[in-house]
């Protein structure tokens, strides 16, 4: 009852904070359309991904297109409708400071805050890709145990862009990765998870649900490959969202791989 839906962005003008909740594909052409109302204010960023066009994060988005504004991340293992009930939840703030950590928190959603704003995006942008993977695992009918080998070697894959691209480790070990990992890999509540269900399952997937972790694959994929970093897992998953690999194919390639040391 506290909410007003309105059209306007006029809104924006008297507030101290405002929360980007849109897709990342559509955050740079959002901020394009109002960055004179909103720079010079605290932006904080509430999607996880890697935009296709700059292959940067949300946090590089907010400074391009208004330079003058703060810019933070809101993530961290949490789904809409356990904080809309009103459920116990943690979440990471990178980069805000405790005024808005205060602002942000409620009784039942509890926020920590952290300085290494390029580790909770990327933890955030990158689990998405390997919870479409574990929906895969599922939907395919290849196990439980398959389903935590690949959360396993995917949060490998995840630490190493992170930490190629500057993120700490125990970042990538907190709440906006290990922990958004774990509940995006094992819920059917998850949008990616369904996705890869749907992809394993070979079943058509509503298109107009938003599914962060099929272009932020493409994107981590395209990023991979120009920092020469090994990233199996996200390599197959971007290409069974272009299908230019069948299921099995990838399933093969995956299992074929040399074995080595841990």
């Amino acid at each position: 009852d506290s909410v007003t839906i309105v059209a306007n962005s006029d809104v924006f003008r008297d507030a101290e904070a405002v929360l980007l909740a849109v897709p990342m594909q559509a955050l740079s052409g959002f901020l394009d359309q109002h960055n004179t109302v909103l720079n010079g204010k605290t932006l904080v960023a509430c999607c996880k991904g890697i935009d296709l066009t700059t292959l940067t994060g949300p946090s590089a988005v907010i400074a391009a297109q208004c330079p003058n504004a703060t810019a933070a991340v809101l993530t961290g293992p949490s789904f809409a409708a356990d904080i809309a009930r009103g459920l116990p939840t943690a979440l990471t703030l990178a980069g805000g400071d405790a005024e808005l950590q205060v602002m942000l928190s409620t009784p039942t959603l509890r926020l920590y805050r952290s300085a290494d704003v390029i580790g909770a995006e990327l933890g955030g942008a990158l689990k998405n890709v390997i919870a479409i993977a574990a929906g895969v695992v599922i939907g395919a009918g290849l196990g439980d145990s398959a389903r935590a080998a690949l959360m396993t070697r995917g949060f490998v894959e995840m630490q190493r862009l992170a930490l190629a691209l500057g993120a700490k480790a125990e970042t990538l070990a907190g709440l906006s990765g290990f922990g958004d990992l774990v509940l995006t890999c094992t819920s059917a509540q998850s949008r990616n998870f369904r996705f890869g269900q749907a992809l394993g399952q070979g079943t058509g997937f509503d298109p107009t649900i938003t599914v962060e972790g099929a272009a932020t694959a493409k994107a981590v994929a395209n990023l991979a490959r120009q920092r020469g970093i090994d990233m199996p897992i996200t390599a197959m998953i971007a290409a069974l969202v272009d299908q230019s690999v069948t299921l099995s194919q990838a399933i093969h390639a995956l299992l074929s791989r040399p074995l080595k040391q841990e």
